[in-house]
């Protein structure tokens, strides 16, 4: 399976004049948190929540922003979420594509909304 990417909207709910942004994101299912770049939270003045640290793929450390609240939609589905401020493109992690109830399809190469529950988000708490 290749790199998948999907268009999101971000907006910051805490100043709900601002415009919201559509952006082009990258899906990983095996990243945790979604990540943005800093002209993103700039523009959408995000408040710095605190610091986290992140292991890059090198294998070194690093200590970036933790910004939020970001809410974050596609098609019908939202999600309240915090982010790591970081690298040049939005990287859509677990944590918000669970929130949202969103399915990897490998076939047609993009995310979808769960088929078995198109109106409203499911989940699994027990």
């Amino acid at each position: 399976m290749g790199l998948i990417y999907t268009e999101i909207i971000l907006r910051n709910p805490r100043y709900p004049e601002l415009l919201p942004m559509k952006v082009k994101a990258l899906v990983d299912k095996g990243a945790i948190t979604l990540c943005i770049p800093e002209h993103v939270a700039l523009q959408l003045k995000f408040d710095e929540l605190e610091k986290r640290e992140v292991i890059i793929a090198d294998g070194s450390k690093k200590s970036v922003p933790y910004v939020g609240p970001v809410q974050t939609t596609f098609e019908n589905r939202g999600s309240f979420c915090g982010a790591m401020v970081m690298g040049d493109t939005v990287l859509l992690g677990a944590i918000a594509m669970e929130d949202m109830d969103l399915v990897i399809s490998p076939k047609n190469q993009r995310i979808e909304v769960n088929p078995d529950s198109p109106n409203i988000p499911s989940a699994v708490a027990m």
